[in-house]
């Protein structure tokens, strides 16, 4: 473990600039989803349980650099009060002295970092501002840790910094999923497009043992095996590409398991007539739109072997019943044997929650994370910048 945690910081007495992520959902001015405000509760109470005074450093949607009234973190703060059960101090302009001027057990919210645009450009100018603002830095926005911004890369080499607990376990979760864990290691990776998984796909094949394909990315495997998906989505223009993943699993020892047989329709919709097939036989005039109960079987006996799962992306086309069989199967499944302890399951991407929830298996899991973009860049082998700062801090 290359970075410190809040365990290694002495806090009392300090200013402790936070960087969170409470960039979360908003109808009608009010907050619709609490989750990720939720899961940086931990870090607030452990900072004022060692005497510092949280200092809320967040972006909420995109401003692009521009004050937009409706994209003030104004709209959070009384979420975040409920949350915290406590009043939250809100900074418009903040400077030295009106942090310092709150009590020692003050819990500051500084407006949006990204109505600046010298945070996006990670300019030297902001972070040493922000620095300013504080004693010690804790980064708890994984989510926002492959931006190299001011407030979650630039700041980080100007003052002691540390990982607040969700950051810490998301970084733990991620290194005992790729890093160093407990093999055999199995991976799914569904979704629509392979094309946008490339280089997931290739990072993988050297990492896991079984690397399950699943949604629209299997009918783009089928297909460049020669087999006809009919109507289904699938990138013909890939099976160069695929083809060359292929043969890296083989060199690798990578076993990829492909759907055997599939759920098919005429309709993309609700209740739209559909019946199993194998997978070489999609009726030119259907879509592949689920993985069949015999892909399930095989799916599910890979778990069984595995110690290790990480999971991004649905099998299926699981917004819509019945196509969302294959994926609650193997969810709850994975689940089941994670509450047994034999399996650590990781899983992760804004479909891949959605999926695990409908399937009620994602509280389940070991580790679910909400991270969407640096969680697959985590998974794709990439350097994040917000970690790699933390890693080169004193």
């Amino acid at each position: 473990m290359a970075w410190k945690t809040l365990d290694d910081m002495d806090l009392a007495g300090k200013r402790v600039l936070t960087r969170v992520d409470i960039n979360v959902p908003v109808e009608d001015g009010k907050v619709t989803d609490t989750t990720r405000i939720e899961r940086i509760l931990p870090t607030i109470g452990d900072i004022l349980g060692k005497g510092g005074t949280p200092v809320l450093l967040a972006h909420f949607g995109r401003p692009k650099g521009k004050v937009v009234p409706e994209m003030s973190l104004r709209t959070v703060q009384p979420a975040l009060e409920d949350c915290l059960g406590r009043e939250v101090t809100f900074v418009e302009k903040p400077d030295r002295a009106v942090i310092d001027a709150q009590p020692q057990d003050a819990v500051i919210l500084v407006e949006n970092t990204r109505f600046s645009p010298m945070e996006e450009n990670n300019d030297p100018q902001m972070a040493q501002f922000l620095a300013s603002l504080g004693d010690v830095y804790v980064n708890d926005a994984f989510s926002a840790a492959h931006r190299a911004h001011a407030s979650t890369e630039g700041v980080a080499h100007l003052l002691p910094s540390c990982a607040g607990r969700l950051m810490e376990a998301e970084l733990r979760a991620l290194e005992g999923a790729l890093t160093t864990p407990d093999r055999p290691v199995v991976a799914i990776v569904g979704g629509a497009k392979v094309s946008t998984k490339i280089d997931l796909l290739a990072n993988l094949v050297r990492k896991v043992d079984v690397l399950v394909i699943g949604g629209g990315m299997a009918n783009t495997f089928l297909a460049a095996q020669g087999i006809d998906v009919g109507k289904s989505l699938a990138e013909h223009e890939m099976t160069d590409t695929v083809s060359d993943i292929m043969d890296q699993a083989g060199e690798a020892s990578c076993e990829i398991l492909l759907p055997t047989d599939v759920v098919v329709a005429k309709a993309f919709e609700a209740g739209a007539e559909h019946e199993t097939v194998a997978a070489d036989a999609c009726p030119p005039d259907a879509m592949i739109l689920d993985a069949g109960p015999e892909s399930v079987k095989r799916i599910v006996a890979a778990f069984e072997d595995a110690r290790t799962l990480v999971w991004n992306g649905p099998l299926g086309a699981f917004e819509i019943e019945p196509f969302d069989t294959a994926t609650n199967a193997a969810a709850r499944r994975a689940a089941e044997l994670t509450e047994a302890g034999r399996l650590v399951s990781i899983a992760g991407g804004g479909d891949t929650v959605s999926a695990l929830n409908r399937a009620g298996a994602a509280e389940r899991f070991s580790y679910v994370s909400t991270a969407g973009g640096a969680f697959l860049e985590w998974l794709e082998g990439k350097t994040l910048p917000g970690v790699a700062a933390l890693e080169q801090a004193d």
